[in-house]
């Protein structure tokens, strides 16, 4: 039986190449899923306006339900990660045990109260009488399933944390193919099937989450040999949830702030018209693919950090964030020339609206000449979870949303109108590069010397 402490493999070799064939995996996880999401949203519209006002609504709330897997992942990789990297078998079993136990019980709770909060909480948000219905027949459903949404995000970032981002890229692109297959099966029917509309939305969704997770599960289970419930105690289950949630809860916590922090950026956009709002909305969408390899290369740092933080190897954790912050900015400056030549092509691919393609124009050759520094801040506040330091990230990430971003978008928006708003996301983006990019390497600095002391 393979040892579990054998899949320290991110602490030998070079560092590049580890790094960019994990990505290189993620990109493709990654794109799945944002295929799985466009997926939905037109199978849905294809059922009317009624309908796909109805599953905006939900967004929101899976959006925070999402942070708060991803937290609990992230948390679970981080801790999994050095323990590999320290080689204790048994401290990674109890860890991903314990890990998975955690988000069972957290999923438990969240679908208990969301159906019992249906409709206030919908209301809330801005449902009329006429949609509430339409949300109930989608949510009764994702909330009866969220198991299998929740568990294998938490799942995949186990699998991830020994090194292996090519099995989790797999599982998520199995799961956005059923979910293609299955979304039009499900909402207009065929043959014996009955059209379901929302319903069978819902229903795929979870059919195709419930194929991720007994994959994410197995490959736990047979080939990782981390999942024994031999290995758990009380009080060593308690500890592992702390130490996860102690990492997890800002993390989660910062996810759920970023929907908060763009909708009053958006509301500053609106006071500009329609348009600018389309515009820059459309941009956002456009900016989110070639922020890709970001997600990609942040998604592997934790496990990689983890590793080689837990065998003390803190050069090779130094190389990878002075790689990783190069290959932002060439990325970034790479993007900004293809956007600066061909935005007018772009922006006529969204809208042949005169008001909205000189908006997006606007947008696409402004906001991407931050896009390197924004990778920078990106890549150094997921490589402070993997440094165990989330409270690190989490402020950074308030201060880059609250002190950068909202501020410095109103103050350019009163100043120089539609361009001075760009202009200040922009300005925000790369001040929060800077400041990340400098604190990282303080940190890692920091914990070397500790680390070194007699």
């Amino acid at each position: 039986m393979k040892s579990a402490s054998s899949n320290a493999k991110l602490t030998s070799g070079p560092v590049g190449t580890a790094l960019f064939r994990m990505a290189g995996f993620m990109i493709f996880g990654n794109f799945s899923m944002v295929a799985f999401n466009i997926a939905d949203t037109y199978f849905i519209s294809q059922l009317g306006t009624g309908p796909l006002a109805a599953i905006s609504f939900t967004f929101p709330v899976i959006m925070f339900i999402g942070s708060i897997a991803m937290g609990i992942g992230m948390g679970l990789a981080s801790l999994l990660s050095h323990a590999i990297g320290e080689g204790d078998d048994d401290k990674i079993k109890n860890l991903a045990t314990s890990g998975i136990i955690l988000a069972v019980l957290v999923v438990a709770a969240l679908s208990f109260l969301g159906i019992l909060t249906i409709d206030p909480l919908f209301t809330l948000i801005g449902a009329t009488a006429e949609e509430l219905p339409l949300i109930r027949d989608y949510m009764i459903i994702w909330y009866v399933g969220m198991a299998f949404v929740v568990v294998p995000m938490v799942g995949n970032n186990a699998i991830r944390a020994t090194g292996d981002t090519k099995v989790p890229a797999i599982i998520m692109m199995i799961g956005a193919a059923a979910n293609v297959a299955l979304d039009p099966l499900l909402i207009f029917g065929l043959g014996s099937i009955p059209a379901m509309g929302l319903k069978g939305a819902a229903l795929a969704t979870v059919i195709s989450r419930s194929c991720t997770m007994v994959a994410a599960l197995l490959i736990l289970h047979n080939r990782e040999h981390m999942l024994s419930l031999r290995a758990l105690k009380p009080a060593r289950l308690w500890n592992a949830w702390k130490g996860i949630l102690y990492i997890g809860l800002p993390a989660g916590a910062t996810h759920a702030l970023m929907p908060v922090s763009m909708g009053i950026v958006t509301r500053i956009v609106a006071s500009f018209g329609t348009a600018a709002v389309a515009a820059v909305g459309a941009g956002t969408r456009v900016e989110a693919l070639a922020m890709l390899p970001f997600m990609a290369l942040g998604s592997v740092m934790i496990p990689f950090i983890g590793q080689n933080l837990g065998a003390k190897l803190h050069d090779r954790i130094r190389e990878a964030l002075s790689l990783s912050n190069r290959f932002a900015i060439l990325w970034g400056i790479g993007i900004f020339g293809v956007f600066y030549f061909s935005a007018h092509w772009i922006a006529g691919l969204f809208s042949d609206d005169a008001a909205v393609i000189p908006a997006m124009v606007l947008y696409l050759t402004i906001a991407p000449i931050s896009y390197g520094l924004f990778g920078v801040a990106s890549l150094s506040n997921t490589a402070f979870n993997g440094l165990q330091r989330p409270i690190t990230s989490t402020v950074l990430n308030v201060v880059r949303m609250f002190v950068f971003l909202i501020p410095l978008t109103w103050l350019g928006a009163e100043l120089y109108g539609l361009t001075g708003a760009i202009a200040g996301m922009t300005l925000s983006n790369m001040l929060a590069g800077l400041l990340s990019g400098y604190w990282v390497r303080r940190t890692l600095s920091d914990i070397t010397l500790k680390a070194v002391a007699p």
